[in-house]
Protein backbone atom coordinates (compact mmCIF):
# COMPACT_ATOMS: atom_id res chain seq x y z
CA UNK A 1 0.00 0.00 0.00
CA UNK A 2 1.17 3.57 -0.82
CA UNK A 3 2.46 5.38 2.20
CA UNK A 4 0.42 8.26 3.61
CA UNK A 5 3.61 10.36 3.23
CA UNK A 6 3.64 9.26 -0.45
CA UNK A 7 -0.17 9.44 -1.45
CA UNK A 8 0.68 13.68 0.22
CA UNK A 9 3.01 13.75 -2.30
CA UNK A 10 1.49 12.76 -5.47
CA UNK A 11 -1.65 15.37 -4.19
CA UNK A 12 0.67 18.01 -4.28
CA UNK A 13 2.36 17.11 -7.07
CA UNK A 14 -1.35 16.83 -9.00
CA UNK A 15 -2.18 20.07 -7.55
CA UNK A 16 0.53 22.62 -7.48
CA UNK A 17 0.97 23.30 -10.93
CA UNK A 18 -2.98 23.60 -11.50
CA UNK A 19 -3.35 25.93 -8.79
CA UNK A 20 -0.09 27.89 -10.23
CA UNK A 21 -1.50 28.24 -13.45
CA UNK A 22 -5.23 29.82 -11.41
CA UNK A 23 -2.72 31.77 -9.44
CA UNK A 24 -1.35 33.75 -12.70
CA UNK A 25 -3.93 33.85 -14.61
CA UNK A 26 -5.89 35.32 -11.91
CA UNK A 27 -3.26 37.91 -10.85
CA UNK A 28 -2.53 38.13 -14.60
CA UNK A 29 -6.08 39.49 -15.40
CA UNK A 30 -6.80 41.79 -12.31
CA UNK A 31 -3.01 43.65 -12.84
CA UNK A 32 -3.08 47.24 -13.01
CA UNK A 33 -2.49 48.90 -16.56
CA UNK A 34 -0.75 52.29 -15.67
CA UNK A 35 -0.94 55.14 -17.45
CA UNK A 36 1.63 54.83 -20.60
CA UNK A 37 4.58 57.57 -20.68
CA UNK A 38 4.85 59.70 -23.77
CA UNK A 39 7.99 61.43 -26.02
CA UNK A 40 11.17 58.73 -25.57
CA UNK A 41 13.87 61.35 -25.66
CA UNK A 42 16.78 58.91 -25.91
CA UNK A 43 16.55 55.04 -26.22
CA UNK A 44 19.64 53.56 -24.57
CA UNK A 45 20.48 50.19 -26.20
CA UNK A 46 23.08 47.89 -23.80
CA UNK A 47 24.73 44.58 -24.35
CA UNK A 48 26.05 42.72 -21.95
CA UNK A 49 27.36 38.99 -21.24
CA UNK A 50 25.70 38.51 -24.67
CA UNK A 51 22.41 39.70 -24.05
CA UNK A 52 21.08 43.19 -25.59
CA UNK A 53 18.65 45.26 -23.47
CA UNK A 54 17.29 48.76 -23.87
CA UNK A 55 16.18 51.65 -21.90
CA UNK A 56 14.09 54.72 -22.46
CA UNK A 57 15.13 57.76 -20.93
CA UNK A 58 12.04 59.86 -21.27
CA UNK A 59 11.14 62.94 -21.54
CA UNK A 60 10.90 65.46 -18.79
CA UNK A 61 9.08 68.78 -18.50
CA UNK A 62 12.07 71.36 -17.80
CA UNK A 63 12.33 73.75 -15.26
CA UNK A 64 10.86 76.88 -15.31
CA UNK A 65 10.47 79.94 -13.43
CA UNK A 66 6.87 82.04 -13.48
CA UNK A 67 4.59 84.31 -11.39
CA UNK A 68 1.66 82.94 -9.53
CA UNK A 69 -1.46 84.73 -9.25
CA UNK A 70 0.13 85.86 -5.53
CA UNK A 71 2.36 87.61 -7.61
CA UNK A 72 5.09 84.86 -5.93
CA UNK A 73 7.76 83.50 -8.24
CA UNK A 74 7.90 79.84 -8.09
CA UNK A 75 9.57 77.35 -10.15
CA UNK A 76 8.14 73.56 -11.19
CA UNK A 77 11.24 72.36 -9.26
CA UNK A 78 9.00 73.31 -6.22
CA UNK A 79 6.92 70.42 -6.92
CA UNK A 80 9.00 67.82 -7.37
CA UNK A 81 7.69 64.35 -6.52
CA UNK A 82 3.80 65.80 -7.13
CA UNK A 83 1.65 64.65 -9.82
CA UNK A 84 0.85 67.85 -11.89
CA UNK A 85 -2.75 68.51 -13.49
CA UNK A 86 -2.19 71.43 -16.23
CA UNK A 87 -4.09 73.57 -18.77
CA UNK A 88 -3.67 76.38 -20.90
CA UNK A 89 -6.50 79.47 -20.33
CA UNK A 90 -6.88 83.14 -20.63
CA UNK A 91 -8.97 84.98 -18.38
CA UNK A 92 -11.04 86.58 -21.09
CA UNK A 93 -11.99 83.69 -22.55
CA UNK A 94 -15.76 83.30 -23.64
CA UNK A 95 -15.99 80.06 -24.51
CA UNK A 96 -14.21 76.94 -22.83
CA UNK A 97 -11.70 78.13 -20.14
CA UNK A 98 -14.80 78.89 -17.58
CA UNK A 99 -15.70 75.26 -18.04
CA UNK A 100 -12.65 74.17 -17.85
CA UNK A 101 -11.52 76.18 -14.63
CA UNK A 102 -14.55 74.80 -13.14
CA UNK A 103 -13.93 71.21 -14.05
CA UNK A 104 -10.47 71.82 -12.81
CA UNK A 105 -11.77 72.84 -9.48
CA UNK A 106 -13.93 69.90 -9.28
CA UNK A 107 -10.31 67.63 -9.07
CA UNK A 108 -8.90 70.00 -6.63
CA UNK A 109 -11.79 69.55 -4.11
CA UNK A 110 -11.81 65.95 -5.03
CA UNK A 111 -8.00 65.36 -4.08
CA UNK A 112 -8.13 67.84 -1.46
CA UNK A 113 -7.05 65.83 0.91
CA UNK A 114 -4.04 64.71 -0.59
CA UNK A 115 -2.51 68.50 -1.67
CA UNK A 116 0.65 66.97 -0.46
CA UNK A 117 0.87 64.69 -3.95
CA UNK A 118 -1.25 66.20 -6.45
CA UNK A 119 -0.70 69.64 -7.68
CA UNK A 120 -2.57 71.80 -10.17
CA UNK A 121 -1.44 74.83 -12.89
CA UNK A 122 -3.00 76.78 -15.24
CA UNK A 123 -0.88 78.52 -17.80
CA UNK A 124 -2.22 82.24 -19.13
CA UNK A 125 -1.86 82.50 -22.63
CA UNK A 126 -2.47 85.89 -22.94
CA UNK A 127 0.26 87.24 -20.79
CA UNK A 128 -0.06 90.60 -22.00
CA UNK A 129 -3.28 90.79 -20.11
CA UNK A 130 -3.09 88.49 -17.70
CA UNK A 131 -1.01 90.14 -14.66
CA UNK A 132 -0.98 88.00 -11.44
CA UNK A 133 -3.62 90.68 -10.32
CA UNK A 134 -5.99 89.79 -12.98
CA UNK A 135 -5.27 86.02 -12.25
CA UNK A 136 -5.96 86.59 -8.49
CA UNK A 137 -9.51 87.96 -9.09
CA UNK A 138 -10.07 84.99 -11.57
CA UNK A 139 -8.92 82.27 -9.15
CA UNK A 140 -10.87 84.26 -6.09
CA UNK A 141 -13.91 83.59 -8.92
CA UNK A 142 -13.38 79.94 -8.67
CA UNK A 143 -13.02 79.57 -5.57
CA UNK A 144 -8.96 78.24 -6.58
CA UNK A 145 -6.91 77.47 -3.55
CA UNK A 146 -3.31 79.08 -4.36
CA UNK A 147 -1.95 76.03 -2.35
CA UNK A 148 -2.15 73.72 -4.30
CA UNK A 149 -3.25 75.49 -7.72
CA UNK A 150 -1.07 78.27 -9.68
CA UNK A 151 -2.42 80.36 -12.24
CA UNK A 152 1.14 81.22 -13.62
CA UNK A 153 1.88 84.39 -16.36
CA UNK A 154 5.17 85.33 -17.59
CA UNK A 155 6.93 86.12 -20.93
CA UNK A 156 5.04 84.93 -23.48
CA UNK A 157 7.97 83.08 -25.60
CA UNK A 158 8.66 81.01 -22.54
CA UNK A 159 5.13 79.90 -22.12
CA UNK A 160 4.33 79.16 -25.17
CA UNK A 161 7.82 76.98 -25.29
CA UNK A 162 6.70 75.20 -22.33
CA UNK A 163 3.12 74.66 -24.04
CA UNK A 164 4.59 73.21 -27.55
CA UNK A 165 7.62 72.16 -26.36
CA UNK A 166 7.33 70.61 -23.17
CA UNK A 167 3.77 69.62 -22.37
CA UNK A 168 3.63 68.71 -26.46
CA UNK A 169 0.45 70.65 -26.47
CA UNK A 170 0.10 70.57 -30.40
CA UNK A 171 0.68 67.05 -30.43
CA UNK A 172 -1.97 66.11 -28.14
CA UNK A 173 -4.48 68.56 -29.72
CA UNK A 174 -3.13 68.67 -33.50
CA UNK A 175 -6.48 71.34 -34.24
CA UNK A 176 -5.40 73.88 -32.20
CA UNK A 177 -3.01 77.21 -33.46
CA UNK A 178 0.56 76.90 -32.71
CA UNK A 179 0.45 80.98 -32.72
CA UNK A 180 -2.27 80.96 -29.87
CA UNK A 181 -2.12 77.54 -27.75
CA UNK A 182 -6.14 77.53 -27.54
CA UNK A 183 -6.91 73.83 -25.87
CA UNK A 184 -9.44 71.69 -24.01
CA UNK A 185 -7.02 68.86 -22.85
CA UNK A 186 -5.71 68.57 -19.32
CA UNK A 187 -1.85 67.00 -19.07
CA UNK A 188 -1.07 64.53 -16.55
CA UNK A 189 3.12 64.75 -15.47
CA UNK A 190 3.96 62.30 -13.03
CA UNK A 191 6.05 62.83 -9.90
CA UNK A 192 9.38 62.44 -12.43
CA UNK A 193 7.78 65.64 -14.44
CA UNK A 194 7.30 62.58 -17.10
CA UNK A 195 3.83 63.73 -19.34
CA UNK A 196 1.60 60.41 -18.76
CA UNK A 197 -1.61 61.80 -20.24
CA UNK A 198 -3.90 64.30 -21.80
CA UNK A 199 -7.23 64.01 -21.42
CA UNK A 200 -10.60 66.01 -22.26
CA UNK A 201 -10.98 68.60 -19.89
CA UNK A 202 -14.66 68.89 -21.63
CA UNK A 203 -15.84 65.46 -21.58
CA UNK A 204 -16.90 63.34 -18.19
CA UNK A 205 -15.60 60.42 -19.21
CA UNK A 206 -12.49 61.60 -19.84
CA UNK A 207 -12.58 63.45 -16.46
CA UNK A 208 -13.22 60.40 -15.05
CA UNK A 209 -10.50 58.48 -16.30
CA UNK A 210 -8.11 61.29 -15.34
CA UNK A 211 -8.99 61.05 -11.80
CA UNK A 212 -8.58 57.47 -12.01
CA UNK A 213 -5.46 57.65 -13.23
CA UNK A 214 -3.79 59.65 -11.02
CA UNK A 215 -5.35 57.37 -8.39
CA UNK A 216 -2.91 54.92 -9.95
CA UNK A 217 0.18 57.52 -10.45
CA UNK A 218 -0.30 57.53 -6.30
CA UNK A 219 0.30 53.93 -5.86
CA UNK A 220 3.14 53.96 -8.38
CA UNK A 221 6.05 52.63 -6.86
CA UNK A 222 9.73 53.85 -8.18
CA UNK A 223 10.86 52.27 -11.00
CA UNK A 224 14.29 51.22 -9.67
CA UNK A 225 12.12 48.80 -7.33
CA UNK A 226 10.33 45.77 -8.41
CA UNK A 227 6.46 45.16 -8.34
CA UNK A 228 4.10 42.45 -10.10
CA UNK A 229 1.13 44.74 -9.17
CA UNK A 230 1.59 47.49 -12.32
CA UNK A 231 2.50 46.67 -16.09
CA UNK A 232 4.74 49.22 -17.07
Amino acid sequence: MMSKKSLIALIVAAVLPVTCYFLLKYFSNEAVVMPRRYFPDTVITKTEFGKTTTDTIWHQVRNFTLTNQLGKKVQLSDLDGKIIIADFFFTSCPSICPTLTHNMKKLQDAFNKTDTIVRFISFTIDPKRDSATRLKAYSDKYGVNPDTWWLLTGDKEELYDIAKNEFKANIADTKIDTNFIHTQYFFMLDKNRVLRGWYDGLDSIHLNKLADDIVLLMMEKDKSRKSGLFNR
